[in-house]
Parts: structure tokens; sequence; C-alpha cells
């Protein structure tokens, strides 16, 4: 499964996505995942392959927005609650992710 997150600048996520790969290996899921900033997302989305898209809470305020280039790029997209925004929140995102897999 190959998963694109969307954050406000595309660092705080990286710790995030570390975390979440870490946990996918440990639980034996393959999972590519990775994390771009806002002004990255458009382009992203139409250039790639990614099936599913993830919000980051910081940018939840223009959902509506990345809907729209998730819609046009045929990717379902989901919301990231603020406690599966840590590390130690990478196994409740990952339950997320899996929903999709």
């Amino acid at each position: 499964m190959n998963v694109l997150m969307v954050c406000s600048g595309g660092m705080s996520s990286t710790i995030v996505v570390k975390a979440i790969k870490k946990e996918a290996d440990k639980q034996g899921e393959d999972l590519e995942i990775r994390a771009v900033g806002t002004g990255e997302i458009e382009e992203e989305l139409s250039n790639g392959q990614y099936d599913l898209l993830l919000v980051a809470p910081q940018v939840k305020h223009r959902y509506d927005a990345f809907k729209t280039y998730a819609d046009a790029a045929g990717v379902p997209i989901e919301k990231i609650e603020p406690m599966g925004y840590t590390p130690i929140g990478a196994p409740k995102t990952l339950e997320t992710i899996k929903k999709y897999m």
C-alpha cells in the first residue's frame, strides 16, 4: 500500500511517518508512506500512485481542498486524529490505514 500524508510543511510529519512505517514493519504490513507539505499535494497526487491520502491535524481546516485533489486522483482521504499524529500514536494511525488495505 502506498500512502501520502499532507502536513503544513512536511517536517513534523517525517517523525510520524517513520513511526508508522516502523509499526507497519513490526506488524508485517507492506506499507510505503511519505509526507509532503500543502504546497506540493496537488501535483504529488496527480503524479503519484497512492492508495490513501492522510491529512495531518494541523491542516485539517484545508480538508475540503485536499478532498478535491484526492477525488480528482481517485484516492480516498482520511483525517489523522490528533492522538494518532505522534510517534506513540503510530499504531492508531496504522489501524486507520489498514481499513484501506
